[in-house]
């Protein structure tokens, strides 16, 4: 059976077109087309009789040069197989690049044919897989749109997963929230007409230490009653992408066997409007017992991970990690490409920016700025869901959340953007990875197999 011919891409840095392995014939072709090694530029050579020999890829300057980006040539580059070759540095890490920039949203459209990389001997194959595999999770997940991506279909993709990689899980739905004490997680989807939820999975030795995720699972937030703009909800799907990152998270940690006993929490809801809609001025009660008074039913994702990072915190874990799609105060400071992390532990927050800068997953860290607590104060409950004054609205929606962790020996909260407004090195347009790479990369460090 014919095999289709695997196409060279040959990697030069911006201005080293001469210390390319080119013929004379392609360097002058090089030339009279403007390449340089110009950042994402790609230029087909040709072969003998017009048929193509192999492309050049411009990795750019070295100076400020994205670490995944031979994304730029999956992105652009048709339907085929390719390699790469030339300077294009750490294999993993251009490997890895290629293959998420070559990502494709297809399903509600015909399939356009992705680049496809072949494997080298100098690459960690299994390593790129699970990492490839954990973005596109969460990239898929966060791209489909609420009517197929409820509650319900939102439980049976975990299910699926849960059963996939053998994890235990447990669910707790509608009314059962009540009994089980998840009053703020119930009162949140109570409006929708798909129940809200909470969802438990376990992996793992018991032995081991342990590390619990928690993701935000809106599947669409209107606003509540305090409704969205047309242009604030518009891509309100992605408001699950907390949740998505999580389970890509997960699946990195379960792929490479890491010595630890995994738990995943994820509340799932639809912040609708109806009749049972929560409201401003209501006061819940949460699973830890404080009282919240409702300053803003559009800060419904703090509600549903108060209670659930309360219930994570009970079992004192060694690591509390949860990730959010939670303020638009987060994209005004940090933009959407860099996600403010908070945490308990600076050395912790120093371990993952270094190892996001590593992979080009960034983030930095953000203080939990004590005396900001005073602007969620509320004069006749424990705390408001809404700061006051409009400042620091980051700041004071983690600090919120600490308020629900007390046990856990470490927590980690990501306020991340979950979504690409544009295209760039690793990423297409549209719901995104973030964190998943920063924090596999210190698990993997601290847990090893």
């Amino acid at each position: 059976m014919a095999t289709s011919p695997i196409i060279p891409v040959i990697c030069v840095e911006e201005g080293d077109l001469a210390g390319a392995e080119l013929t004379p014939a392609h360097r002058a072709w090089a030339t009279a087309n403007g390449f340089t090694g110009q950042r994402g530029g790609l230029l087909a050579l040709p072969g003998s009789e017009g048929a193509l020999a192999s492309y050049l890829f411009g990795l750019g300057a070295s100076a400020g040069r994205p670490a995944l980006v031979t994304g730029l040539a999956g992105a652009a580059l048709p339907g085929g197989t390719y390699r790469l070759e030339g300077k294009y540095g750490d294999p993993n890490l251009a490997a890895l690049g290629f293959r998420l920039g070559a990502y494709r949203f297809d399903r509600y459209r015909e399939a356009r044919a992705a680049p496809l990389l072949a494997a080298s001997g100098d690459l960690d194959a299994g390593q790129v897989d699970c990492l490839v595999e954990a973005a596109t999770l969460a990239r898929d997940l966060i791209n489909t749109p609420a009517n197929d991506l409820g509650p319900d279909a939102f439980e049976a993709q975990i299910r699926s997963f849960a059963t996939a990689r053998n994890m235990q899980i447990e669910v707790t739905t509608g009314d059962e929230l009540l009994h089980a004490n998840f009053p703020m997680i119930h009162a949140v989807g109570r409006a929708s007409a798909e129940a809200p939820r909470l969802i438990d999975l376990t992996w793992g030795h018991a032995g081991d230490p342990k590390v619990t995720l928690v993701g935000k699972g809106v599947t669409f937030d209107t606003g509540g009653l305090d409704i969205k703009s047309s242009a604030g909800m518009l891509i309100m799907k992605k408001d699950m992408g907390g949740a998505a990152n999580v389970l890509g998270l997960a699946h990195a940690i379960v792929s490479a066997g890491l010595r630890i006993r995994l738990r995943v929490l994820i509340p799932i809801v639809e912040n609708s409007i109806a009749s049972a809609s929560f409201r401003p001025g209501d006061i819940l009660k949460s699973r830890k017992g404080l009282t919240v008074e409702i300053g803003n039913t559009d800060a419904e994702g703090r509600l549903i991970l108060a209670d659930a990072l309360a219930l994570a915190d009970e079992e004192r874990p060694d690591l509390l990690l949860d990730m959010a799609t939670l303020t638009g105060a987060a994209r005004v400071a940090l933009g959407p490409e860099l996600p403010p992390l908070y945490s308990t532990d600076d050395g912790l927050a120093r371990d993952l920016m270094v190892q996001g800068a590593l992979s080009d997953d960034p983030l930095w860290q953000m203080p939990l700025w004590s005396p900001y607590d005073a602007m969620m104060s509320s004069k006749i409950a424990d705390v408001s869901n809404a700061g006051s004054g409009g400042f620091a609205g980051s700041i004071t929606a983690a600090l919120f959340l600490r308020r629900f962790v007390t046990n856990a020996a470490a927590w980690v909260h990501l306020d991340i953007y979950g979504w690409a407004p544009e295209a760039r090195a690793g990423r297409s347009h549209g719901g995104t990875d973030q964190g998943i790479r920063a924090v596999y990369g210190v698990l993997k460090q601290r847990y090893p197999a």
